[in-house]
């Protein structure tokens, strides 16, 4: 269901009411005394996320200031997440902000919608508990930025839902379709090619890694173009949408690896929720993008470590691992992408676990050749939404590494060392345009629940690229 959040003029009687550093607004609960004051305004213990109160039957929770140096938006993301458990255990399902600003009234509203996230369509026993209604006193924010939030949410919980498929149930074609099928809510479109559209334009990588799968592959293209864009030339999202990845005849290990690999589509999942909350919130950008959607399977036709495959340019790839698949399908992504003549591309993939050592679950790499101002602008939109990167580079010593003794080029580094950026300096060779990569392994699926972040998949890099569109100059 879509974020119920709202502007209202003053909380219902059923809601419970959210307050910051204590402010009580003019109006709101006359009957406080000078001792519930105080009540609300304890001091809270290193463990404890808000305070809260009962007076006259109705529930107040107070969140205090952030720590001095603390991340302000995520302090109040964070209040929002321990609201909602909060809410959860006196079983009220409706709250309103009645004070602070509009930053801290739509970040307390996320942390508990975000929070609230559940994926149980196939429980047949389901969480009785929902948020039904999250208010915002409508002098603390604008109607625009409140609608501007809950396309945000929506596109994270679509993201988050994909990834959340199991993929036995979501194939590359059925991919393709719920992208579609979103679209036609959120106001973009989608062409989808097959098999046969997919041969006829050369795309070698996604055509041999689908060799050993006896479910077809597709390529999507989305594209989100309102009346008056600022942008003269699109900017092209690029998303990894490996459905199943079992390493292909260069096989994972089950236990935390292969066991979780429906995952492998967390960049198309990001990508298709940014154009959703893009477009849902009418941004004035031209976006396109572009999916590369297939499972990776050992099937008897399998492509096999040292074969030679053509790419969509013509680029010959001798094959090391069958497992450094992702690269191969963005590669074409990234060459049909030069037909569009984009102003920037940027591309999202669950690509190595390289990047999950050097970075664990609490960000993403970044590399690229787009300018500084571009790449601080996507940083700064990395510390604002919480989903941050960190910058590696792409020196020629390493696409040294890639060099191979009777093709173009490997697919994998010589060395085991710096994987992470022997895969960008592959992906870099099929660019001739501003772009960016980010390596969102770590944190696009958890092992465990954070805070408004669940346990599976989480949408990352859906609020990323929203805040860094939403302010893209």
């Amino acid at each position: 269901m879509p974020a119920p959040i709202k502007l209202k003029s003053k909380p219902s009687g059923e809601d419970a009411i959210c307050l910051i550093a204590g402010k009580i607004p003019t109006g709101i609960a006359t009957d406080i005394t000078s001792s519930d004051k105080k009540a609300l305004l304890a001091k809270p213990t290193e463990w404890q996320d808000l305070i809260s109160t009962t007076i006259s039957g109705i529930t107040y929770f107070n969140i205090p200031e952030p720590k001095k140096g603390a991340n302000s938006t995520e302090h109040y993301r964070l209040a929002g997440s321990a609201i909602c458990d909060a809410l959860k255990a006196i079983n009220i399902a409706s709250i309103t902000i009645v004070s602070g600003t509009q930053e801290q009234a739509l970040a307390i509203a996320e942390g508990i919608w975000l929070k609230n996230y559940r994926f149980e369509k196939y429980k047949k026993e389901k969480n009785s508990f929902e948020i039904k209604s999250i208010g915002i006193q409508s002098d603390l924010s604008s109607k625009k930025e409140v609608q501007s939030l809950i396309a945000k949410l929506d596109g994270i919980c679509f993201a988050r839902d994909l990834v959340n498929e199991p993929a036995n149930i979501l194939t590359a074609t059925e991919l393709a379709k719920r992208i579609k099928d979103e679209g036609k809510k959120a106001g973009y479109t989608v062409d989808i090619f097959g098999k046969t559209k997919i041969k006829s334009l050369k795309m070698g990588g996604l055509l041999s890694v689908n060799q050993g799968s006896t479910k077809e592959p597709t390529f999507s293209i989305i594209e989100y173009k309102p009346s008056k864009p600022k942008n003269k030339r699109p900017i092209v999202l690029v998303g990894k949408g490996i459905v199943y990845d079992t390493g292909g005849l260069s096989l994972k290990p089950t236990p935390n690896s292969m066991d979780i690999m429906k995952c492998d589509m967390g960049g198309a999942a990001a990508v298709a929720g940014a154009i959703y909350a893009a477009a849902a919130a009418e941004l004035p950008l031209h976006i396109i993008g572009l999916i590369p959607a297939t499972d990776n399977q050992p099937g008897p036709d399998a492509y096999a470590p040292g074969d030679v495959i053509t790419m969509m340019d013509g680029t010959k790839v001798e094959i090391m691992n069958t497992d450094a698949e992702g690269r191969l399908v963005l590669a074409d992504a990234l060459v049909y992408a030069k037909k569009l003549k984009p102003q920037l591309t940027i591309d999202l993939a669950t690509l190595t676990g390289s990047s999950m050592a050097a970075l664990g679950y609490y960000a993403a790499a970044l590399m690229g050749t787009a300018d500084d101002k571009m790449k601080s602008s996507l940083k700064n939109a990395g510390t604002s939404s919480w989903e941050r990167v960190v910058e590696f580079p792409l020196w020629d010593d390493y696409g040294n590494d890639l060099k191979s003794d009777i093709a173009d080029i490997k697919n994998l580094g010589s060395t085991p060392l710096a994987g992470l950026i022997h895969a960008g300096k592959f992906l870099e060779g099929f660019t001739d345009y501003p772009w960016m990569h980010i390596d969102i392994a770590g944190p696009a699926y958890l092992p465990s629940s954070r805070g408004y972040l669940p346990k599976g998949g989480t949408g990352f890099g859906v609020n990323l690229l929203f805040n860094f569109l939403k302010d893209y100059k």
